[in-house]
């Protein structure tokens, strides 16, 4: 039997310890699940961005700390923000964030920053 894998206290901060690596300009990734469904904890710089992409799938995304933004609002820490199928948008943050991501598809990319 396989046993489950746990991160515990991700809502009381546990995201700042784990092994983080490059993700694009100003973003880090934590990859917990990597290929479909992906799950992965991203940790923004104040000012990083994620340019205009469309989703295939369903993208989950739990704010664990700061604020997250898109075309549609600000999603302040303990937001849950679901982007369903054929949706799409940019996002990005001023002050920086930590979100618990669930990706169940690729992502494809309409426009583009800097990796």
């Amino acid at each position: 039997m396989l046993e489950p894998l746990r991160l515990d206290g991700l809502l009381d901060g546990g995201w700042r310890h784990l092994a983080y690596v490059h993700f694009r300009r100003g973003i880090e990734i934590f990859q917990i699940l990597d290929g479909a469904p992906a799950l992965a904890v991203l940790r923004y710089a104040p000012g990083a961005a994620v340019p205009h992409h469309r989703h295939t799938g369903l993208e989950s995304i739990l704010v664990l700390d700061g604020v997250q933004e898109d075309e549609q609002g600000h999603y302040p820490k303990g937001s849950l923000v679901l982007n369903q199928p054929g949706s799409s948008h940019s996002v990005w943050t001023e002050a920086g964030c930590v979100v618990l991501i669930q990706w169940t598809a690729p992502i494809i990319f309409t426009s583009d920053l800097p990796a």
